[in-house]
């Protein structure tokens, strides 16, 4: 009985041993694979940054900013963001400067994060979408 119980460990072990690799394997074989990820609203596989015949990449329009890193809480006020369009929301705000809510969009504030949701936005990109919401409001 002990030769038997011994047998099936050691098949179940020479099982799980090359099984495991496999799995390692499989794991990793779609980790290295690219993926895109779309928001509904935006064409799939389209980049963000154009790049430029020089090899600089263009900067995008305060409305694409906008749709990419600010709608998403800007639109419905999600953790008290002001709303777009909304003038009583924005007021006291805009009384602080630009100046200052730029460096807050910039660096984040209460519960936005920095950049909004746009990590890959550039200083001038975030003042164009700041300058956007409040034209809008």
């Amino acid at each position: 009985m002990k030769n038997k119980s011994a047998f099936i460990i050691i098949c179940f072990a020479a099982v799980f041993l090359f099984n495991g690799k496999k799995y390692e394997e499989a794991v990793s074989e779609r980790l290295s694979t690219s993926v895109a990820v779309c928001l509904e609203g935006q064409s799939c596989g389209a980049a963000s940054i154009v790049m430029t015949s020089n090899g600089s990449a263009a900067a995008r329009s305060a409305d694409q900013v906008y749709a990419v890193g600010c709608a998403a809480c800007h639109d419905a006020g999600v953790a008290g963001a002001p709303m777009k369009g909304n003038v009583k929301q924005w007021e006291s705000r805009i009384a602080k400067g630009i100046d200052v809510l730029v460096n807050n969009a910039w660096k984040g504030i209460g519960g936005m994060p920095a950049k909004g949701l746009c990590a890959d936005c550039s200083m001038e990109e975030i003042e164009a979408a700041v300058n956007y919401m409040i034209s809008s409001s």
